[in-house]
């Protein structure tokens, strides 16, 4: 059971800047996991999370494409240490869109790790949350599926279709103890994006986390990273396709 008497805090995708920002920030007194693959090279991750002030740090291996894995980790992390209090589901990849148009199995591995995977897994942790009767799960959409763009559509396609996932979910849960965050940041400057030209409302890993911790806090629904993306999205979507088409990632 829990090890500390404090939450449980598990991040999916542990390795994930953003994941590890958002685990800093809820770690005071938590026991958090951080799960991912080759979990057994997570010592920078943990050493920060343990500095940020947590209670206690364990590591958990994570394949978020092995879907039948899903649900027996989920149950070995509450077996081990207690109701989990806050889920980050924190994975996922960019893909390369010019390869995606060409591969298609390489477009099919996108939309499995970024919706098909994150279905699964969402879908496990309301079912054991609904049980444990509360919890709370931070899912990380993007403004990529707010309107799915030329340059990028194979990932904003699978944004797109978790979005409407987690909104339905969201609305699902309503009522019940149990509180979904969707997050949608605008490019985000870190590893995923290293090379790329950083886009308008830009963030850095430190700041999305800082929104989603805070609109946690709130138990806000929804939380654009910078909350200004929000507006941008309604200019973007009364653009005419054809001058859409040409918009860069």
């Amino acid at each position: 059971m829990n090890d500390t008497g404090g939450k449980v805090v598990v991040i999916f995708g542990g390795r994930s800047e953003i994941g590890v920002e958002v685990a800093k920030r809820l770690a005071p007194g938590a026991t958090v996991v951080l799960a991912a693959r080759r979990a057994d090279r997570l010592d920078e991750e943990v050493h920060a999370v343990r500095e940020a002030g947590a209670a206690a740090v364990h590591t958990a291996e994570f394949d978020a494409d092995d879907l039948a894995s899903h649900a027996p980790l989920v149950a070995k992390l509450v077996a081990e240490h207690g109701p989990i209090g806050t889920a980050v589901v924190a994975f996922g990849i960019l893909g390369d869109q010019a390869r995606a148009e060409r591969d298609p199995a390489h477009a099919a591995a996108i939309v499995h790790t970024d919706f098909v995977a994150q279905v699964s897994l969402l879908t496990v942790l309301a079912a054991t949350m609904r049980e444990a009767g509360s919890g709370s799960i931070v899912v990380f959409s993007s403004v990529a599926g707010a309107r799915v763009r030329r340059a990028n559509y194979v990932y904003g396609s699978a944004k797109a279709g978790l979005d409407g996932f987690a909104s339905g979910l969201a609305d699902a849960l309503h009522g019940s103890d149990v509180h979904l965050l969707l997050v949608r940041p605008g490019f985000v400057i870190g590893r995923m994006t290293a090379g790329m030209d950083p886009a308008p409302l830009s963030s850095t890993p430190a700041q999305v986390a800082e929104a989603t911790v805070r609109a946690l806090a709130a138990e806000r629904r929804e939380v654009w990273v910078p909350r200004t993306l929000g507006a941008a999205v309604l200019v973007m979507r009364s653009l005419p396709r054809f001058v859409w088409r040409r918009m860069p990632r």
